[in-house]
């Protein structure tokens, strides 16, 4: 019987059609760095989201009798200085913390991606726009960024309450000072693909620019952007961190991670855990987002995944 005529197996005539995110997500799967980095980064936000739901104490809380005590029944990470449940104010501190990294990245993603596609399809745009990136790349960051915070902090928490103020300000912050390396790679590869024969031939009818660079070219750099989108959770976390230890992040009752180090540093001797623990947590989840951004890198190049 030839394969013609062989009967078609009902399990194989009603099984959906891989697509390229099925490959993409096979490929991931061989990474064992990048499954062990996503099973930590999802412990991590388990953590900050369900852990508060079961852990049910005030983070800000005061109860001077028992300040900086070790790990107990009562206390299993201890307390701060001011008698501060330790675990409480992680779980916490932990939601501001990945929601700035999230917020932040999108933020930088979307005006890198911009600039980039800009850059790359208009050629009148194109050199000015990479003279600004220079530009941005020239500066030092931390310093613009700590300008930013100290000029628009008070501002802004007047304006819009200190919470919701200081939130954003530090996200578009950080989204201002890191989307740079973004718009570059966008570009790069938008400079390619608007020489293919589908995007041409798309121009030659008349297509407008703004439907040929949304359903011809975005789709096609999406790879790269999503690889820009995990390194930039963690460089934000890692900058958030920064502007709390250095005293121009959230205010002291948003127990941020960074915040809770800072509030560490005197006790570090007698203490040491008090920062271990905040440190412990920023390393766990930038080393996790770094190596699903390893793995997410290799899934969504073609020439691996046609081995």
């Amino acid at each position: 019987m030839t394969d013609a005529a062989k009967p078609l197996n009902p399990d194989e005539a009603f099984r959906p059609p891989r697509n390229q995110w099925w490959d993409v997500w096979d490929q991931f799967k061989t990474h064992r760095g990048a499954l062990a980095g996503l099973a930590v980064f999802v412990s991590i936000i388990l953590f900050v989201l369900v852990g508060p739901m079961i852990w049910q104490v005030d983070p800000g809380q005061l109860n001077i009798r028992m300040r900086n005590q070790g790990p107990s029944w009562d206390y299993p990470l201890g307390t701060d200085q001011l008698g501060r449940d330790l675990l409480a104010r992680l779980m916490y501190g932990g939601r501001i913390s990945v929601a700035v990294g999230l917020v932040a990245m999108f933020l930088g993603l979307v005006i890198g991606t911009l600039i980039g596609v800009l850059a790359g399809y208009f050629k009148l745009l194109d050199s000015p726009l990479m003279r600004l990136t220079d530009l941005f790349l020239a500066l030092p960051l931390l310093p613009l960024l700590l300008i930013l915070v100290a000029l628009f902090r008070d501002t802004l928490a007047r304006t819009f309450g200190e919470s919701i103020g200081v939130f954003f300000l530090i996200c578009f912050a950080i989204a201002i000072t890191s989307w740079m390396q973004t718009a570059r790679i966008v570009r790069g590869d938008v400079l390619a693909l608007k020489e293919r024969e589908y995007v041409l031939a798309a121009r030659s009818i008349g297509t407008p620019s703004l439907r040929i660079n949304t359903r011809h070219v975005l789709p096609n750099v999406l790879s790269p952007i999503m690889v820009s989108a995990t390194l930039g959770i963690a460089s934000a976390i890692i900058t958030e961190s920064a502007l709390s230890f250095l005293g121009l992040g959230f205010p002291p009752d948003f127990p941020t991670w960074g915040r809770i180090l800072y509030e560490g540093r005197d006790w570090i001797e007698q203490y040491p855990a008090r920062v271990v623990w905040p440190g412990l947590l920023i390393s766990l989840t930038v080393l996790s987002v770094n190596y699903i951004g390893d793995g997410l890198r290799d899934a969504l190049d073609p020439r691996i995944r046609g081995r």
